[in-house]
Parts: structure tokens; C-alpha cells; sequence
């Protein structure tokens, strides 16, 4: 594991891994050691992209998670919403009858797929998609 204490060699690692199969780079006090809660904070490259909403977790006045169809056509369920985002998407969710599933096989109340919300995806090693913002 490299480490170091100049920040100034810390950022050009950060833009030198761009584009690598590494996340990003830890940022830490110099004597803290691993435990949980801890005071690390991980810094990654993120791109956003546009997605289609095709569904929901929760009620559609107030959804939990967002099934969404990425640029791959893979449909998979985003993290969980923050009550704001909900607030705003949950208005223009138009439900439609059935249960649907996400190509994991993740269960979701379809909706009528002319929303298009911002998201971040693929930014850890999970497959991990989060709503910024709605389009």
C-alpha cells in the first residue's frame, strides 16, 4: 500500500489513477489506525450519467430506491434515496400495475419510464448506482 504525507504527491497519484481499476485514494490522520466508525475519508473518481427511471422500491409517494435502466440496458435498483431527492422524484412517479425485477432478480413497482434522473455509477468495486439528481 503506498502512503504518503505530502498532499501535493497525494493529488498527482489521484490523477494519475484516473482511468485505472483503482477507486481513488484514502485520506487519513497520520496515527489513526483502522476501526470501525472511523475518520477516513475515501476520495473517488465519478462520472454522472443520465438514466431512465423504469420503477420503484417503497410507495410511489415516497420511494426508497429508484429502478433505473443503464446506458448497458441493465436495470438495477439505486441506493437508497435521501428524503429530498424522494420529495422531487416521488411527484412524478407514474406506477403501473405488477410487480418487475431487476436483472439481479431485485423486486420493484414499475412506473411509466419518461423520467430520467442524474446518477454516479460503478464508483467502488460493488455495482453501486446513486441518484444526484433528477433531469
Amino acid at each position: 500500500m503506498w502512503s504518503t504525507t505530502d498532499r501535493d504527491e497525494a493529488l498527482l497519484w489521484y490523477a494519475a489513477l484516473e482511468g485505472t481499476d483503482m477507486e481513488g485514494i484514502v485520506a487519513k490522520p497520520l496515527r489513526s489506525s483502522y476501526k470501525a466508525g472511523r475518520v477516513w475519508s475515501k476520495v473517488r473518481h465519478a462520472d454522472t450519467v443520465d438514466v431512465a427511471v423504469v420503477g420503484f422500491t417503497g410507495t410511489a409517494r415516497h420511494p426508497k430506491a429508484l429502478a433505473v435502466r443503464l446506458p448497458d440496458g441493465h436495470v438495477t435498483l439505486s441506493q437508497r434515496l435521501t428524503t429530498t431527492l424522494a420529495s422531487v422524484v416521488g411527484p412524478r412517479l407514474v406506477p403501473q400495475a405488477g410487480r418487475a425485477f431487476t436483472t439481479a432478480g431485485d423486486s420493484y413497482t414499475p412506473a411509466v419510464d419518461d423520467l430520467v434522473v442524474e446518477v454516479v455509477a460503478g464508483t467502488t468495486r460493488h455495482a453501486v448506482v446513486t441518484v444526484v439528481g433528477l433531469r
